[in-house]
């Protein structure tokens, strides 16, 4: 996600045709031009000059297959709160946390944890070990606090209309 102070500009000049082009593409991405092109109204060529400057604009980021997590083996989700109280061990933990590929999410969070992490592994041993090897190795970390999903009811990448 991109912190760009314009980045506000950028969503204003989006008309209500790219937001519809958005819509459709979040929901599937593989969708053909002609049938973009059906559900918006717009001809295919001029479709394909909106996607490639929305991609430009760096509006659209990427494309991406969504895999199911449990069908290749990553039972578990969690979210592990993660807290210190020396500011130079921010910039290691956040690159150690890009490395890593168990996170799929790493936010910077308000209150008293400095921030949450979003991790997918096969199991409470593989969870257990990540902690150990990756997280609690970074120098500095002092306290962890982790949440277990049971089940998970909502998921998704898609981003609400602006």
């Amino acid at each position: 996600m991109s912190s760009h102070a314009d980045d506000g500009d950028a969503m204003q000049k989006l008309d209500e045709i790219d937001r519809r082009i958005l819509a459709l593409l979040q929901d599937n991405d593989r969708l053909p031009l002609a049938r973009l092109s059906e559900q918006t109204g717009v001809p295919a060529s001029t479709l394909n000059d909106r996607i490639r400057r929305l991609v430009a604009n760096a509006i659209i980021t990427g494309f991406h297959a969504r895999v199911d997590p449990e069908a290749v083996g990553l039972d578990l989700l969690a979210f592990v709160f993660v807290g210190w109280t020396n500011t130079a061990v921010d910039r290691p933990f956040r690159e150690t946390m890009a490395e890593a590929p168990e996170v799929l999410e790493c936010h910077h969070v308000t209150g008293a944890w400095n921030y949450l992490i979003k991790v997918r592994v096969r199991n409470t041993g593989a969870l257990e070990r990540f902690l150990a090897e990756t997280v609690k190795q970074v120098a500095g970390v002092e306290r962890t606090e982790t949440v277990i999903a049971l089940s998970t009811s909502k998921e998704t990448a898609a981003l609400p209309p602006g």
